[in-house]
């Protein structure tokens, strides 16, 4: 299983993931930094893989030879999934 890191959701990833795979929930791209096992912000092109190449868009489909879908989503602490605006506003 793997997250998506727009929106949390669980999904069986698709093999190979490739640039035009999205999410089965919120349509983000599901092959780009965000959504790597490698994306760290504040490291070195916010990536822990030194043979990578620079991707500008963190959130843009890429076809880095690197790519490892992550287990967890890497947009939230702790792991946990965004939270969608309504699901605020109905917690209120």
């Amino acid at each position: 299983m793997a997250v998506c890191w727009n929106c949390g959701q669980s999904y069986d990833p698709p093999d190979p993931i490739t640039r035009e795979s999205e999410c089965p929930r919120c349509a983000a791209y599901l092959r780009c930094c965000r959504n790597c096992t490698f994306y760290e912000p504040g490291t070195h092109n916010d990536c822990r893989e030194p043979q990578a190449e620079l991707q500008p868009d963190k959130e843009v489909a890429n076809a880095c030879d690197y790519f490892r879908a992550a287990d967890v989503p890497k947009n939230s602490g702790g792991g946990k999934p965004k939270r969608d605006i309504r699901d605020l506003f109905n917690d209120a």
